[in-house]
């Protein structure tokens, strides 16, 4: 098999992470005689500083030519100070509706060797197996009018929270399909009691359900929700929502299995490249410190072999090795514990790929 795929490394930790990433990807194509031909694109501070703005042109190009997008992380307190439009985070915001990216996809499963690592006592924890469908292009996020105004001599804010009906639909649509393949249980997370958006949110579910009659639906208000992923975590099978409960529900669940330098994530398309990237930030404190956890990198590229490029052997390959270098005790810093032996963002590296041989 054959495949381009866009690098996008972005900024801080993204660099290490995405290059860890890389080096697991060129092995499993020496080991199952895959040819992953890899272009490399600017997005975020990068792009600012290297092409002032930051989305280039150069990079939605590249990225709607390949057959998918991996990305590292953007931002960091350099750039805090610039205009809204110019910031590193725009270019995330861009490249999700450039690309029309929109459901993302975030897995959080349990790993038994990381419990001492998680807040949550291991009884509440174990055999936690969920997965986040959030809304990606549409919502708060999206929504026009964002602005500040004077409104009879007072300094006002607007942020505007509007859907389509047809973008509720297609994520709802997406995560009843998820929950086929799974254990056939979807809860849709939504404000129905405050928000007339939410209220089209649950009618949306409802009428949906219908062409599902093999899978549960329950509906829970997202204040209940974010108390249930750290009460009982296990109930959830496929959770979907809107864009802005997504991303704090799913960044809350994350806390489930000890670090964000654990978790994956794939935003999807309707007719176009998917693209994959780590849900944690660009850690600027310390990045080129070659400290960083690369495994949700890593993990980032197992889903892009399975889900993009429908390689169920090669992602297993990976997401194996990784669970044997956490059961052989090796961890990065976000990780470390008595008993552990704390490696350094390359040398996880080599233990993973180690481990795929």
């Amino acid at each position: 098999m054959e495949k381009r795929i866009a690098v996008l490394p972005g900024d801080g930790i993204g660099k290490e992470v995405i290059q860890g990433a890389i080096e697991i990807l060129q092995a499993i194509g020496e080991r199952y005689n895959h040819q992953f031909s890899f272009t490399y694109g600017e997005i975020g501070g990068s792009a600012v500083d290297s092409a002032g703005v930051p989305l280039p042109d150069e990079t939605i190009s590249l990225c709607k030519e390949s057959d998918a997008i991996l990305l590292g992380a953007v931002g960091g307190p350099k750039w805090e100070t610039l205009p809204v439009h110019l910031r590193p985070e725009q270019g995330l915001l861009k490249i999700r509706k450039e690309l029309n990216l929109f459901a993302n996809l975030r897995p959080t499963a349990y790993f038994a060797s990381l419990a001492d690592s998680s807040p949550l006592r291991k009884e509440v924890i174990e055999g936690v197996d969920m997965l986040m469908v959030r809304e990606l292009t549409g919502g708060i996020y999206f929504g026009k009018p964002s602005e500040r105004r004077e409104v009879e001599g007072k300094e006002v804010v607007v942020d505007t929270l509007y859907y389509e009906r047809y973008e509720i639909e297609r994520v709802i649509k997406q995560a009843f399909e998820l929950a086929k393949t799974r254990s056939k249980r979807v809860t849709s997370v939504d404000k129905a009691n405050v928000l007339e958006s939410s209220r089209m949110w649950r009618e949306v579910a409802i009428e949906i359900s219908k062409d599902y009659p093999d899978v549960t639906l329950e509906h829970m208000l997202v204040d209940n929700a974010a108390m249930q992923l750290v009460r009982n975590p296990k109930q959830f099978d496929v959770v979907v929502t809107e864009n802005m409960f997504g991303d704090i529900l799913s960044d809350e669940a994350s806390v489930l299995t000890g670090s964000l330098g654990m978790l994956p994530s794939a935003s999807i398309s309707e007719n176009g490249p998917y693209l994959f990237e780590p849900i944690h930030g660009s850690a600027p404190d310390i990045a080129g410190k070659n400290i960083a956890n690369p495994l949700a990198t890593i993990l980032s590229a197992a889903m892009m072999l399975r889900v993009s490029f429908g390689l169920q052997e090669e992602a297993d390959a990976i997401e194996k090795a990784v669970n044997a270098v956490l059961d052989a005790g090796y961890r990065t810093g976000d990780l470390m514990s008595e008993g552990k032996t704390k490696v350094s963002t390359t040398e996880m590296v080599q233990q993973v790929k180690a481990a795929l041989a």
